[in-house]
């Protein structure tokens, strides 16, 4: 089996069926200025191999031993890795804060089918939960229905006893416009995480010498975003100024259930874009989801300021709705 090597799970369960055995440990919560989130994941295999991380590299060491003994006895294990500044290097977690680890052998805690199906799902972008009650070691994959708001905010966690892995499909963003907003834009939507594309019928805006190495497409705004897909792991950005081209896409992302809608343009100009909006036929409610004018206001003047307003309003929005 070939893995991604982000695809944790994937990784674990190609172990496993390698024969040579595989543990999976997930960090469950955290304290303080724990290195690593909730949901972050480390596979360990039967010969001490690891691929990711639960803490940076702090107490990976420790983890390993435990999931050899896992691995020997089939039993789960949550662990806890704590420390005050005076012990932290002594300890091992050298950053302070507390973290929790469940550590679950593959294929007896953790049922292989049930690790495929998520493997399966991380795979066709479909989301998807894994939970464990850590009262009875219950265990059950579920979906956004079952758990809305921790879809909605990206956020694993416990729900009282129960453990919430929350496995969403990866973050995109369409930029509409080649404008000189959108290059530092669209380098910061990688860094932050997001697969960008952009968007420009006009060629000499949307050029490879502009945009070097990007997903670049000349299609109109309204085709292209159909053909990309919008979903509620999708950002749209508009940057034009120019109703030829941001309307269509404007018009398309309402239409759809992308989690970011923003818009370039002054308090006067996105004044003409709701009246136009409202002629189309748009209810208040939908022109109340666009970000307009575009990004937070921190007093941005240039290019690049101007992205990072930008890019923090989508992560302010995906992650506090």
């Amino acid at each position: 089996m070939t893995a991604d090597l982000n695809d944790i799970p994937a990784i674990a369960l190609g172990w496993h069926r390698d024969g040579t055995g595989a543990a999976l440990a997930t960090v469950v919560e955290t304290w303080g200025s724990a290195p690593r989130p909730v949901g972050s994941q480390l596979a360990i295999s039967g010969q001490g191999d690891i691929m990711g991380s639960v803490s940076g590299g702090c107490v990976e060491g420790a983890v390993v031993v435990e999931a050899m003994d896992a691995l020997d006895d089939g039993q789960p294990r949550l662990l806890e890795y704590g420390v005050s500044d005076d012990e932290a290097f002594a300890v091992g977690l050298a950053c302070g804060g507390t973290i929790r680890v469940l550590v679950e052998p593959v294929g007896r805690a953790l049922p292989e089918d049930m690790l495929a199906d998520l493997v399966a799902a991380r795979a066709a972008s479909t989301p998807i939960a894994y939970t464990v009650n850590t009262t009875n070691w219950t265990r059950a994959l579920a979906g956004p229905d079952a758990h809305p708001h921790r879809f909605r905010s990206d956020k694993s966690g416990f729900d009282d006893a129960l453990f919430v892995g929350i496995h969403n499909p990866a973050l995109r963003m369409a930029i509409v416009g080649g404008v000189h907003i959108a290059q530092p834009l669209i380098t910061m939507a990688r860094q932050a995480g997001f697969a960008p594309v952009l968007i420009d019928p006009r060629e000499a805006f949307a050029s490879p010498a502009r945009f070097p190495g990007e997903t670049l497409i000349h299609d109109w705004p309204d085709e292209a975003l159909q053909a990309f897909g919008l979903d509620a792991r999708s950002a749209v950005v508009t940057l034009t100024h120019d109703p030829k081209i941001d309307d269509p896409a404007i018009r398309t992302a309402l239409a759809s259930d992308c989690f970011y809608l923003g818009c370039l343009g002054s308090t006067r100009t996105h004044g003409k874009r709701v009246a136009r909006l409202q002629e189309a036929g748009f209810t208040e409610d939908q022109i109340a989801r666009i970000h307009g004018p575009v990004g937070l206001d921190i007093g941005a003047k240039s290019p690049a300021e101007i992205a990072v307003s930008i890019m923090a309003d989508i992560i302010q929005t995906l992650r506090h709705g």
